[in-house]
């Protein structure tokens, strides 16, 4: 027994060996300072951790400018990149677009206008504008203000009855545009939103409950933010103790106008009452119903129910010759859609921007997999080794997508040589100040000098962006921990916080 156990030992002991020398290759002498050491000495001690024993713990590190790795940490495993991928759709769309990019959305009319009556009708005509009527942005109109400004806008064009339908039309996507690796229990809550090419209100709703008096007595429904009379809602949420969040999840798919409520709310929020946000199952008819509500408020008749059309529907309708445009509704520029993008993790803006730039790349695509071809391919053409991508989404939801942090900083090293770069880099959270890495390494080396995208689905937590070496080289970095051990959190990000620390004491040179 003792001479089989010191075999085993020589064995683990050379495994440990390989995986350090490896994690030094592509490196050149310079580089292998102690500063590195210690950085790989604290990512080996992770891995072998019982916080990530049984999973993997992946790190690459670039040098932004000529691209060259410094480490390689299980850099060509593909593994589940979570909410980081955004980086990548991002930055595809900033260099395909130009920052400077906004969507239009056109209020339009077809048929014949005559004495204050509109034969044929109202068009919400959609160009993916993932924005439209968000409350994100203050110069721009959310939901209630925009509705209204259309209302104006067929009143002051001399309408005042409309014999036909008010018609959301999303047709310039013609799939079923939710990815189909997406979990289902993730499609009813608004982080599932169903992309549309006629997006509004980011696709959600809120639904408000109506908390017990105690643990487990039943928290009815109270109403929905906006209005959606036409959803049915069958809810079994019960109350839970104060201050343990939002526990409720939201089961629908989309274009299904019925959705199950379970789980629990907190009691004694602010008059016994807490929110949660699920999906619209079919924003353009969503859209199409609102402005209708909204003309009829305003004393506008209309003869037809609204409909809408496109994004896999079969629904026709007939329509009257040429349109006449009313308003056209620019959003915000891309810049700014894309700061929203990854400070807040917003998946359908991500969604919309991967589609959005593929069309612009290839006119023929017509699918979420056609998009994810285009910009791989994208990235292939410009030299980015894309073995082991194998991403599924845009935004990182799915758990099936993956990809190598060697992929990861192979794109950010190009991207940070782009003409664009400085207004990509400015879209990315800083390290202990602000977006969804606000709260991370907090008064270490690392806080402020950091910039990073933040990942987390089931099992999974990645961080990938740039940041400033000891010797004021810019550098890229991808760092992936994947089945992490369950409970773990917290020393899960109590490691990965060491490491960004080990990150800015690094030298680039």
């Amino acid at each position: 027994m003792p001479r089989l156990f010191l075999f085993i030992f020589l064995l683990t002991s050379l495994f440990h060996c390989s995986v350090s020398v490896n994690a030094f290759s592509g490196s050149n002498s310079t580089t292998d300072s102690l500063a590195t050491q210690r950085l790989l000495a604290r990512v080996e001690a992770f891995q072998s951790s019982p916080a990530a024993r049984f999973g993997t713990v992946a790190l690459s590190v670039r040098r932004v400018s000529d691209g060259a790795e410094i480490i390689g940490y299980n850099a060509r495993l593909s593994l589940p990149s979570a909410s980081t991928l955004k980086l990548i759709t991002t930055a595809t769309a900033m260099i395909v677009l130009g920052s400077n990019y906004t969507y239009t959305t056109t209020l339009e009319y077809d048929g014949i206008l005559k004495d204050s009556t509109l034969t044929g009708n109202l068009y919400i005509r959609g160009t993916g504008d993932p924005s439209l009527g968000s409350w994100r942005f203050p110069a721009y109109y959310d939901l209630s203000a925009l509705l209204k400004f259309w209302s104006g806008a067929v009143k002051a064009a001399g309408i005042r009855r409309i014999q036909g339908a008010v018609v959301g039309d999303a047709r310039l996507y013609t799939d079923l545009t939710t990815p189909d690796t997406w979990p289902y229990g993730d499609l009813g809550n608004y982080y599932g939103a169903n992309l549309s090419a006629l997006n509004i209100n980011e696709n959600l709703y809120r639904v408000f409950f109506k908390t017990g008096k105690s643990v487990n007595v039943p928290a009815g429904v109270l109403r929905t933010d906006p209005s959606l009379p036409y959803l049915t809602l069958q809810n079994s949420v019960v109350t839970d103790a104060a201050h343990t969040g939002d526990q409720v999840t939201i089961y629908g798919t989309p274009f299904m106008n019925q959705r199950w409520l379970t789980g629990k709310v907190p009691i004694g929020e602010p008059d016994n009452e807490f929110s949660v946000k699920g999906s619209l199952p079919d924003p353009a008819y969503f859209a199409a119903y609102a402005l209708q509500e909204q003309l009829r408020q305003d004393s506008v008749a209309i003869s037809g129910l609204p409909i809408s059309v496109g994004g896999g529907l079969t629904s026709t309708i007939t329509e009257n010759g040429k349109r006449t445009a009313l308003n056209q509704h620019r959003s915000p520029t891309l810049a700014e859609l894309i700061q929203q993008t990854n400070f807040q993790s917003i998946n359908l803006y991500a969604e919309a921007l991967l589609r959005t730039t593929a069309l612009t790349l290839k006119k023929s695509v017509r699918s979420t997999s056609a998009s994810i071809d285009a910009l791989t391919e994208f990235w292939k053409a410009k030299g980015v080794d894309v073995s082991g991508f194998r991403i599924r989404d845009g935004s990182g939801l799915s758990t099936v997508g993956a990809l190598t942090a060697d992929n990861m900083t192979g794109i950010l090293s190009v991207m940070g040589r782009d003409k664009s770069f400085p207004q990509f880099y400015e879209t990315i959270p800083v390290v202990g100040q602000t977006g969804t890495v606000r709260s991370l390494a907090r008064g270490t080396a690392a806080a402020g000098n950091i910039r990073a995208k933040s990942g987390s689905i089931e099992g999974v937590r990645a961080y990938a962006g740039y940041f400033t070496a000891a010797d004021g080289e810019r550098m890229t970095f991808c760092v992936l921990v994947n089945k992490f051990t369950p409970g773990q959190n917290r020393t899960v990000t109590a490691e990965l916080e060491k490491i960004f620390v080990g990150l800015v004491g690094l030298s680039g040179k």
